[in-house]
Order: C-alpha cells, then sequence, then structure tokens
C-alpha cells in the first residue's frame, strides 16, 4: 500500500530493555518532511485462546494485574517464545493455565490491542474438545479458572465487569461463531 501517512525511521534505539518489557525511542521523518521522535514499547506477541465446551459455555479465567491494581476476568493468554510457533505456544499456554487440552484449534484472526504505544499483536485461536487436565502454572502467577456462557459474558462486558479488550473481541467472535453468522477457516 503506497500511502501518504507513511512515517520514516531514520534512527533510534533501545530506550529501556527490562526483562519483559522493551521500550524503543526512534527518530522518524513525518510525511510533510519534519523530524520528530516515536516512542513505543517492543513486544514479541502473544495468543489469546477461546475455549469452547461442546455444551457452549467458555473456560474463563480470574486473574489480579498489578498496573490497575485488581482483578481481571480473561481468556487465557500469554506471550510467544522466542521462535515458538504460535499455535504451538497456544496450545502450551492453554495447558499451562487452565490444565485443558483441546483436540480441535482454529485461527480466529490477529488483533493489534495498542497500535498507538505497541507493536503487539495477539493471535486469537479457537480451542474445542477440551479435556480437563493439570494447570502447570508458572512461577508468581495465581489465577482461579471458571465457566461461563457467552450471553453472560456479554452481559458482564455491558456492566463493565469484562474491560479486558482481548477478552471483549473473543466474546464478540464467540457470539458469531455460535449463532452460525461467521465461521473460521478450517
Amino acid at each position: 500500500m503506497d500511502s501518504k501517512l507513511k512515517e520514516t525511521r531514520l534512527d533510534g534505539g533501545m530506550a529501556y530493555d527490562g526483562r519483559f518489557l522493551k521500550v524503543a525511542k526512534d527518530r522518524i521523518q513525518l510525511p510533510d518532511g519534519k523530524i520528530t521522535d516515536r516512542e513505543f514499547i517492543k513486544h514479541p506477541g502473544a495468543v489469546v485462546i477461546l475455549p469452547l465446551f461442546d455444551d457452549g459455555r467458555v473456560l474463563l479465567e480470574r486473574q489480579f494485574r498489578y498496573p490497575l491494581g485488581r482483578e481481571f476476568i480473561e481468556f487465557p493468554a500469554g506471550k510467544i517464545d522466542p521462535g515458538e510457533d504460535h499455535l504451538e505456544c497456544a496450545k502450551r499456554e492453554l495447558v499451562e493455565e487452565t490444565g485443558y487440552t483441546a483436540t480441535s484449534w482454529q485461527f480466529v484472526c490477529t488483533i493489534h490491542n495498542a497500535i498507538a504505544y505497541s507493536d503487539e499483536h495477539l493471535d486469537i485461536y479457537l480451542a474445542r474438545g477440551l479435556a480437563a487436565g493439570e494447570a502447570k502454572l508458572d512461577d508468581g502467577e495465581f489465577l482461579e479458572i471458571f465457566t461461563s456462557t457467552v450471553p453472560e459474558m456479554l452481559s458482564m462486558v455491558k456492566a463493565g465487569q469484562i474491560t479486558d479488550v482481548k477478552t471483549i473481541i473473543g466474546a464478540f467472535w464467540l457470539e458469531k461463531i455460535l449463532d452460525g453468522s461467521w465461521q473460521p477457516a478450517a
């Protein structure tokens, strides 16, 4: 796509290089020729799993999120390790966080959740044929799992009880999948 909106990187580097987050600071040229800086978080990407039981219920997590100082309701998700296949990451994260495995996996879509200040992307996968097992939480990871129907989830979104963007988007996709108006590619 040839765009008159494109910004061109001139130079730059890491402003902060942490264990989890990295912040880049680049000097760029704007479409009008002016020079400015852009700071953004570099992220390796993540996966989101929409675990759907045969009866139409979904598996969710409740987890405390320190930056906002409260618990959130979320779909299982996790960071992609360097060189890791995205589907394999989704399978690993589902087992680690919930103990569940799935016999059927479908790619739903990729979302970019913070385009103004991060290069993070999230690949969303639908997981079916769920079988319970033992969770293998990472050190320092604490969460509770529970089930909900999609209509219950949508009510929680409307009531402001679910505000996590990946979970809201996942709930909307599941609503479309379950009512038959959209299906992910086989």
